[in-house]
């Protein structure tokens, strides 16, 4: 009778699948739970908004702004700004960062995982900042959660961090397919954004999570686009250079909102200075233009139907942009998508409305303006032209206005970093003007774990022994040495077992009947290799990380999480991190635009 083998399906073989480089189909399944999370996750913010408005906003609408009375909708932002500072801020510092930019420091320097508290939080004061009337949007919360949320399925089945990384990815890409129903413009942002690097390994799940998410938010929502756009088109090749003038105006624009966000003097100021700033400046302008009050998607969809008067759009690229710069600074942490588009799209319908009094009969109409704005605004701001490009085409369902899109944003992009020396608002530069994340190395050495790599051949003993128990070590067949101290301590150094081999060739065993003498493992010709620990989960970039900060070649790998369960289970050396990026990332899949 033939034997069959059946494959591994444990958890532990999942696991050691998802250290190698090449997991893809355990990657795009974790990419199908995480879309479908983070899919009923934003469906339940949503729910929460909605919910929320049923209590005091006019017909139960979250948008609704409009409907208050003057005084209502001015109290509104200084209820919220006071809730806001008086339960945020009894916490640390670290508990208030929230957002995209968490996300990405999380990914960054915490191998993608989160802390419960900032979770937490991220939901009522998402929820509050929006329908308490601040110039804040529902996209930042949306991506925190999801990620956030797919990363801790990681985390509770111990998966190893290379993993981590891609379920914060995929959590973010659903997370934007789920608010905007564009589930090609998530993908593209999470890699882009988020993770900066292209790989199909990073696609794929990526694209499974994507579409999850968008899935889940049709079934609830349905299928309709976010915003009803008009049927519009370039029209004559004389728009091209008015084009090019409004993406360079909406360029300046994205550079005035970067550095007043990131303005060190508002975030010097004290707390209940910068607050009651916010909440004052929001009452003010709520008080005679309430379009400028949450996230403003009321004010986009009119933007791009040409409905909104000449005042209200001034305000609502002048005002909103400056109240959503000031609110970030401020340290009150909102999303900052949302009203970004809305700004975008404001722009772009001025310069729509004055290129037709300039050119009447020529010009395109201004919500062809307000579209190219949109997208122009979110790639200069974001840094991400390719992520503005399919969000413009998601959104309008017009493959035309992808050529005009594609000269705004370049245009846009380019006067922002050039002229207005602004990096992508969510990136922080640091070593060889690269954020880490965009370094080659680490991006490579992110992909793979420490069980992919490492040496689990190895045999542990102390430093003392007998020429007989030297060979027993031998019979095994180890290639490393692991020596221990003393039998309650943990290895420090790891000796190769062909030099120990080597020494007892060249020092026969004593005759039989003498003791002959001790074999210190220490001073046998040898090269030995000071170590530290290292858990099993952690990439090849956490251990070379380790490797530099802690000056050593070696590193012996721990598996387990209660002290006393803990085992050895490998050895990893810098040089066989070396040899793996050197002749393991020459793929065409492993290049990065980076």
């Amino acid at each position: 009778m033939p034997r069959f083998s059946f494959p591994d399906l444990s958890l532990e073989a999942f696991r050691r699948q998802l250290a190698s480089v090449d997991a893809l189909p355990q990657l795009c399944l974790l990419g199908v739970v995480s879309g479908l999370i983070t899919g009923g996750l934003m469906v339940g913010f949503r729910l929460l908004l909605e919910v929320g408005a049923m209590a005091f906003m006019p017909a139960g609408d979250p948008e609704a702004f409009e409907g208050l009375p003057a005084l209502g909708r001015a109290v509104m932002p200084v209820i919220a700004v006071v809730i806001i500072g008086s339960l945020l801020w009894r916490q640390p510092a670290a508990a208030r960062k929230l957002g995209v930019g968490h996300v990405i420091e999380r990914l960054t320097y915490h191998q993608g995982r989160f802390p419960l508290r900032n979770w937490l939080n991220q939901w009522w004061v998402g929820v509050v900042s929006v329908l308490g009337g601040l110039s804040a949007g529902r996209e930042g919360p949306a991506i925190h959660l999801g990620a956030a949320a797919s990363s801790g399925v990681g985390e509770r089945l111990r998966l190893p961090h290379n993993s981590l990384r891609v379920l914060v990815a995929c959590g973010t890409a659903a997370g934007i397919a789920a608010s905007f129903n564009t589930p090609i413009a998530g993908v593209i942002f999470a890699m882009e954004v988020v993770m900066m690097e292209y790989t199909i390994a990073g696609f794929m799940p990526v694209i499974l999570a994507s579409s999850m998410g968008a899935v889940v938010a049709q079934l609830v929502y349905g299928s309709a686009p976010a915003f009803q756009v008009p049927t519009v088109s370039l029209g004559s090749m004389a728009n091209l250079p008015w084009i090019v003038v409004t993406a360079l105006l909406i360029g300046l624009l994205a550079g005035l909102f970067i550095h007043v966000a990131k303005n060190k003097k508002i975030a010097d100021l004290p707390v209940s200075w910068r607050l009651s700033l916010v909440a004052m400046a929001t009452a003010g302008v709520a008080w005679w233009y309430p379009e400028v009050q949450g996230i403003g998607y009321d004010s986009l969809a009119a933007s791009l139907s040409g409905e909104l008067a000449i005042d209200v759009l001034v305000v609502l690229v002048v005002a909103k942009l400056l109240l959503t710069a000031l609110t970030v600074a401020s340290g009150i942490p909102i999303g900052i998508i949302g009203p970004v588009l809305v700004v975008g799209a404001a722009a772009g319908a001025l310069m729509g409305m004055a290129g037709s009094w300039m050119w009447p009969g020529n010009a395109a109409d201004p919500g062809f303006y307000a579209m190219l704005g949109m997208a122009a605004m979110m790639g200069a701001v974001l840094q991400a032209p390719l992520g503005a490009l399919m969000a413009l085409l998601e959104l309008t369902h017009n493959p035309n206005i992808i050529l005009p899109g594609m000269l705004a944003v370049v245009v846009s992009g380019l006067t922002s970093r050039q002229l207005c020396r602004c990096d992508g608002y969510f990136i922080s530069v640091t070593r060889h003007g690269l954020h880490p994340l965009q370094q080659p190395l680490m991006q490579a050495l992110s992909r793979v774990s420490v069980p992919a790599v490492m040496e689990r051949s190895l045999v542990r003993t102390l430093r003392m022994v007998t020429h007989e128990q030297a060979r027993r070590l031998l019979e095994a067949k180890p290639v490393w040495i692991l020596i221990e101290r003393s039998r309650d301590d943990k290895p420090t150094l790891a000796l190769k077992a062909a030099d120990l081999a080597r020494f007892l060739m060249e020092h026969p065993l004593p005759p039989e009947g003498e003791d002959g003498e001790m074999i210190d493992l220490l001073e046998i010709p040898g090269l030995r290799l000071d170590m530290a620990p290292i858990h099993l989960q952690a990439t090849l970039s956490e251990a070379f990380s380790r490797l530099n900060d802690q000056a050593l070649d070696a590193l012996y790998v721990e598996h387990g999480y209660r002290p006393k369960q803990k085992r050895i289970s490998g050895i990893i050396t810098r040089g066989a991190i070396e040899r793996y990026y050197r002749y393991n990332d020459r793929s065409p899949d492993s290049d990065s635009p980076s």
